[in-house]
Order: C-alpha cells, then sequence, then structure tokens
C-alpha cells in the first residue's frame, strides 16, 4: 500500500469517528496488527461477519473487498456502509463479472481462504475458481469453457507466474487482464527486496504475521541469498542482528510509515547510522476518497 492510500484509509477512518464511537469494521481493515489496535483504541469494533453489526450502524468495508452478498445483507439491515475497498480489489471484482458474463471460467489465481480472494470468487461464485497452485492449474477441469485468469492483488507477477503458465500449458490461449492489476506497492516492494539482497546478508521485514505479502517478502529475502526475519517495527530488534554488516530494511505493503522510521532509529542505535535508500519505482498512484467520505 503506497502512502497516497494510507492516507486514503486514513482519512475514511477519521470522517467515521467523527460520528462516535463505537465504528464497526467488518474484517480487519489492513492486515497490520498496529494499524487494528490503534484503530480499536479509538473505538473500531472488528467484526467477522456483518450480522455482527447492530442495525442502522456504520459499517466500514475493510480494504480486501466482499461479495456482493454482503453489500445486500449490509442495505437490508440498514448498515451505513463506508466502502474503504482498495480500488484495485475493485477493479478485479469487475473483470471477474466481465468474464464470467461472457461465458469464461474465471481462474482466480490465489489463496483460497484469504479475505481477498472469498470477496472476489463472491463475484460470481457458480463460475469462478480459486487455482492455488500450478499443480491445481495443471489438473483444473474447465467444462469445455473458455478460460480466463485474474489474480490477489497482493501477489506479485512472479509469485502467479508458474500457475499461470500451467494454466497456459493445459488450455492454450487465455483471456488475461494488463499486469497493472497486480498490487503496485507488492511488485516494488518484492523488486526492492531482491535489489537489497545484492548488498545486505540480513533484511528485516516490518510488517504483521497476519500479512501475506509481509511474509512473502520473507521468502523472496531468503530465496536471493539473504537471511531474512519478521519483525513488527514496535519491539526490540533481534540480537543477532549485530552480527551483519550490512542490513536491509523493508515493510509490507500495509505497514504505517511510523514503524518505518522508529526501525531505522533502532538500527542506527545499534551502530547502522549510515541509511542508503535503494529506489527501484517511484509510487505515484493516488486513489479518491470513498463517496460516503467525499461527499461530506
Amino acid at each position: 500500500m503506497s502512502r497516497g492510500e494510507q492516507r486514503r484509509r486514513e482519512r475514511s477512518t477519521r470522517w467515521a469517528f467523527e460520528h462516535g464511537p463505537p465504528i464497526y469494521v467488518r474484517h480487519q481493515i489492513v492486515h497490520n496488527d498496529h494499524v487494528v489496535r490503534r484503530l480499536e483504541r479509538m473505538g473500531a469494533v472488528f467484526v467477522d461477519d456483518e450480522d455482527e453489526v447492530p442495525a442502522g450502524e456504520i459499517c466500514v468495508l475493510s480494504a480486501h473487498g466482499v461479495a456482493p452478498s454482503v453489500r445486500e445483507n449490509c442495505e437490508r439491515r440498514g448498515l451505513r456502509v463506508v466502502d474503504a475497498v482498495c480500488p484495485l480489489v475493485s477493479k478485479v471484482h469487475a473483470e471477474a463479472r466481465r468474464y464470467a458474463d461472457s461465458g469464461h471460467l474465471v481462474a482466480l489465481v490465489g489463496h483460497a481462504d484469504h479475505v481477498e480472494v472469498i470477496g472476489t470468487q463472491g463475484e460470481r461464485p457458480e463460475s469462478t475458481v480459486v487455482v492455488e497452485s500450478p499443480d491445481e492449474a495443471a489438473k483444473l477441469d474447465s467444462g469445455g469453457k473458455p478460460i480466463a485468469v485474474i489474480s490477489q492483488t497482493t501477489l506479485s507477477l512472479d509469485d502467479v507466474r508458474a500457475t499461470v503458465d500451467a494454466l497456459e500449458t493445459r488450455f492454450g490461449r487465455l483471456r488475461r487482464p494488463a499486469a497493472d492489476d497486480i498490487c503496485y506497492a507488492t511488485q516494488n516492494r518484492q523488486d526492492a527486496v531482491k535489489r537489497l539482497a545484492e548488498e545486505a546478508t540480513l533484511i528485516l521485514v516490518i510488517g504483521s504475521q497476519t500479512s501475506s505479502n509481509a511474509q512473502r517478502l520473507v521468502e523472496v529475502a531468503r530465496i536471493a541469498g539473504a537471511e531474512a526475519e519478521l519483525v513488527d517495527g514496535e519491539s526490540e530488534l533481534p540480537e543477532h542482528v549485530r552480527k551483519h554488516e550490512v542490513v536491509g530494511l523493508t515493510a509490507g505493503a500495509s505497514t504505517p510509515e511510523q514503524l518505518v522510521e522508529g526501525t531505522i532509529q533502532r538500527l542506527a542505535a545499534l551502530g547502522y547510522g549510515d541509511v542508503e535508500e535503494i529506489t527501484v519505482a517511484r509510487e505515484d498512484v493516488h486513489f479518491r476518497l470513498p463517496r460516503e467520505v467525499a461527499a461530506k
């Protein structure tokens, strides 16, 4: 998530809290424990299902998106919905509908238990199948339908390539959206980690255990030849940091900037005062505020 997208969600949350707590949020608004705890202190109540929200109250939809049935249920129950869904996720939802409605079987590449994938599949469940691996792709039965492929936005091109290649080997030509459906924040961070691994022998990834893209950054760093560890950005750094001459630092897509700055200060206190920023891409994408907020 870029800084612009972080600001967008923060403004959405501030608007909701102007109405006074409690504010109900369906699922974690982002997969970062620091953000979730801060919002809980402000009066946010995180729920697993919109049926847990009292009728007539504000319900914030998380960045990961929801199925149409969820929105319909919110409307039936008279909930005041604040739509904080990431625009990239909304775009993939639209593609799922378009491909399914044109007679395709939609192969959704991603993790079946991830909340984003659950929401996307809910657009056209009868025409969408989740494909988690090349092995699953090789065994997929299309029932004679042409295949269209979409993916979980928080997977990088590297993450989905082998599965998409396996689909193409099995079915030939695929209908697929442009590469910019991949979350640019996820892709850029993985590219930066590979570059970091050329110099750093240890890479610290700031993020939460619940963040799949942060966990993936650790894997990418290790594959690139560096030691890597997930840290929360609030606790003291592990002792073995001192054994490394060059330490790399990156963060998951939903990690607040303040945690990054705090970790830089902790590293400086350990003697890592020389900071070199590695840039592989400039993130200057800006998203509009949710209309519920912008209209105020």
